[in-house]
């Protein structure tokens, strides 16, 4: 079994989500693999991108800066590679129409508190 810790996913004040936070490597490599789904959001960290080969759901991708600012925002479908946010230091998974009922876009910031 991978080690998560559960926390929120915040935004302006707000709790967007419940969310599991990757603690090990192992937990980062595996990611979401072998799920049918999620509820909430799945947060890796150091992570720069993500790929969805095996997945068995669409994605939401947000990628965020050392300060938690997302720069980036993307729809991945299932058994794709995404390519490389350099400016990215965390990586935030949803299920793919999580992003549009959260309202997050890019330059919100966010934060995960336990």
């Amino acid at each position: 079994m991978t080690a998560t810790d559960p926390c929120w996913l915040v935004s302006a004040g707000h709790v967007l989500a419940s969310a599991e936070r990757a603690v090990d490597r192992r937990a980062r490599a595996h990611g979401l693999l072998g799920r049918s789904g999620v509820d909430g959001a799945f947060v890796i960290t150091p992570c720069r991108s993500v790929h969805s080969i095996g997945m068995k759901f669409d994605l939401d991708i947000a990628f965020l800066d050392r300060a938690g600012f997302v720069v980036k925002v993307a729809h991945l479908r299932r058994n794709r590679i995404g390519l490389p946010v350099w400016k990215a230091h965390t990586v935030v998974e949803a299920e793919a129409g999580a992003f549009e009922r959260w309202g997050l876009h890019v330059g919100d910031q966010l934060e995960l508190r336990e």
